[in-house]
């Protein structure tokens, strides 16, 4: 009687691949939220930004699970950061059309952001890039900076004026920083990726 060594496949119909599936889904409602009344309403604001907040905490959960369970698969991998650049490039695009960020850092974020994505999958079979420390606290300055940006912290009058206005230059401060590590992991990435298919040419030539 003959026995299998194969791991055990996991389906692509489960937990984390559901909940990725969610943020995707999320995207558009999010977008509209944050659009509404020209970014202006206050209500629909914090609409957007608990929306993001779902976003952002199913991203940490199904990851989690996934790894705890063994439930990675080939779908998880492609559409787990394609969930995730959908939803903060719909964060930064949205927060430059209401006028609360500067087109060019927009642009210059989402830049780096989709070539990296494309990079990385374009090259998986043969080079394997390992996610860095700074590429990790890059990730959670942006989604720092654009959860406070969603919020409507210019909006609000009164005695909370002040406190939220503080918090809005923090947003700022955290932004600033979050493009700047941005990128610089992106010329990380790029020199590391050429570096090792430079060497896996070199080794095969050999």
């Amino acid at each position: 009687m003959s026995t299998s060594n194969h791991a055990t496949v996991p389906s692509n119909w489960n937990v984390p691949n559901a909940l990725t599936t969610l943020r995707i889904v999320l995207v558009p409602f999010f977008g509209w939220a944050l659009l509404a009344d020209g970014g202006d309403s206050v209500l629909w604001r914090c609409v957007a930004f608990g929306i993001f907040a779902v976003a952002m905490i199913t991203d940490k959960i199904d990851g989690d699970i996934a790894r705890k369970h063994n439930l990675v698969t080939d779908f998880g991998k492609i559409a787990d950061p394609m969930a995730d650049k959908a939803m903060t490039g719909m964060g930064f695009i949205g927060l430059s059309i209401i006028g609360e960020l500067w087109w060019w850092v927009t642009i210059l974020v989402l830049l780096r952001e989709w070539s990296v994505t494309v990079m990385r999958l374009s090259v998986a079979k043969h080079v394997v890039i390992a996610a860095k420390r700074s590429g990790k606290i890059k990730t959670v300055l942006q989604t720092l900076a654009l959860g406070l940006l969603v919020l409507p912290l210019r909006e609000v009058d009164g005695s909370l004026g002040s406190v939220t206005e503080a918090l809005w230059w923090v947003a700022v401060v955290v932004m600033a920083a979050a493009v700047a590590l941005t990128v610089w992991t992106g010329v990380e990435f790029f020199k590391d990726a050429l570096l090792q298919r430079r060497d896996r040419r070199s080794a095969a030539s050999v």
